[in-house]
């Protein structure tokens, strides 16, 4: 009998119909745990060296560009950014930095200072507010706006930096300032545009709307060929992978994320999601064997634990206890097909980030449950036993620990060693 193809056993409504999923030429990655991501309420901040480690993580994972910092904040972020720019360079990493800053001199200016001092360039993220709430509240008009946004832009150049133009709560933006806004910019130097979902208030709708919208202006400013946007995205209201999707299917060339999705109020796009996302779409093939160092590292640095239900980082993401499921996972073991078991009941394969299909005893577990758990732990499996375990188990109210099967088989009669 020929063996299935994994194509033949998975039907794609993804790619197939009217609303099929449109695949981006380049899909670049920037990192924002160490700027955006420390900028939440609840983490602490690391120590040097973790995030000097994070940084290598990043790297190894593929990750093209990551922002080390806000050097404006003051001296401890000018020195936090200053040694992961010299790691860069020490460590020959390929990733390359960029860093947040204001429209204002007193932000950029350490960052030029810190590219002359490393050798390293920094990419200049520069930000201000453009939308009509933002405006109001900050009692700025769009002369301001203007007039900041080429101020600095036009300093940062002759600093010798590469700037991306920042405007926060892009989503909420009218078409009238934005066209004015990315305009001036890009004349006076800006590389990148990066629109910004900065109060998490965008469905996927409309950021497609808004990221076809800016890529139709490149092309009518005859700048297509030589500015890259980016996305920037929060998840107020939980759809921070799902608007980066939609970005990357609209016209964005990089997106960012965090690892946990930290960041802002209750966070940004995932880095996790992202990359696992992005390799399941086959729009990239990072190895992702690390992923889950990495984001331990993330958790135990900033003191942001990982909720056991997180997709692909969790505790549970690739353990079952229940019945059907697990038979399923067995059945697909005994064929010999590893990639079978991995995918049968999982929509993400647990190989790819160096973990396995784990099989537990719960009340709602079969008797395939228990076989599978005391021949993978050398114990007999019996029907005498099984029964036994079995009745323990649909008494308890959680998953069976190792020393509760143990103490189960013992009383079935079998010493164990």
């Amino acid at each position: 009998m020929t063996e299935p193809t994994r194509e033949s056993l998975v039907y794609d409504w993804a790619e197939s119909g009217p609303h099929s999923f449109r695949k981006p030429a380049i899909a670049m990655l920037d990192d924002e745990t160490l700027r955006d991501g420390l900028q939440s309420p609840s983490v602490r901040d690391p120590t040097i060296e973790a995030k000097i480690e994070m940084l290598r993580f990043m790297d190894t994972l593929g990750i093209e560009t990551a922002n080390v910092g806000l050097p404006g904040a003051g001296p401890r972020q000018q020195e936090a950014v200053r040694h992961l720019c010299q790691e860069i360079d020490q460590g020959h990493l390929t990733i390359r930095p960029n860093c947040a800053g204001r429209t204002l001199m007193v932000d950029i200016q350490p960052m030029a200072e810190i590219t002359q001092k490393t050798g390293v360039p920094i990419e200049a993220c520069l930000f201000i507010g453009s939308s009509p709430i933002r405006q109001y509240a900050e009692e700025w008009d769009i002369e301001h706006i203007l007039r900041h946004t080429r101020e600095a832009i036009e300093f940062a150049v002759g600093e010798g930096l590469e700037v991306m133009y920042v405007t926060e709560d892009t989503v909420r933006s009218s078409p009238e300032h934005l066209r004015l806004l990315l305009a001036a910019a890009i004349d006076s130097g800006a590389k990148r545009v990066c629109l910004c979902d900065t109060a998490g208030a965008a469905i996927p709708e409309g950021v497609m709307n808004l990221v076809g919208w800016v890529k139709s202006l490149l092309d009518e400013l005859g700048v297509a060929d030589r500015v890259g946007i980016d996305w920037h995205g929060h998840r107020d209201r939980g759809l921070g992978l799902a608007n980066t999707l939609a970005a990357l299917q609209s016209g964005a060339t990089r997106v960012h994320g965090t690892a946990l999705g930290v960041g802002e109020r209750v966070g940004n796009t995932p880095m996790e999601e992202l990359l696992v996302n992005l390799r399941l779409l086959g729009i990239r093939n990072d190895d992702l064997t690390k992923l889950p160092e990495y984001i331990e590292l993330v958790s135990k640095s900033t003191g942001v634990p990982v909720p056991p239900s997180t997709p692909i980082v969790g505790r549970d993401a690739f353990r079952t206890a229940t019945g059907v499921h697990a038979a399923a996972v067995i059945k697909a073991q005994r064929k010999g097909l590893d990639w079978l078991a991995d995918r049968v009941y999982s929509g993400v394969p647990a190989s790819w980030i160096g973990r396995r299909q784990i099989i537990e005893i719960g009340h709602m577990s079969g008797a395939s449950n228990v076989v599978h758990y005391l021949r993978s732990h050398g114990m007999p499996d019996t029907r005498k036993v099984v029964e036994a375990v079995l009745a323990v188990a649909k008494k308890a109210e959680t998953i069976l620990t190792d020393d509760e099967v143990r103490d189960a088989v013992r009383k079935a009669g079998v010493e164990l060693s």
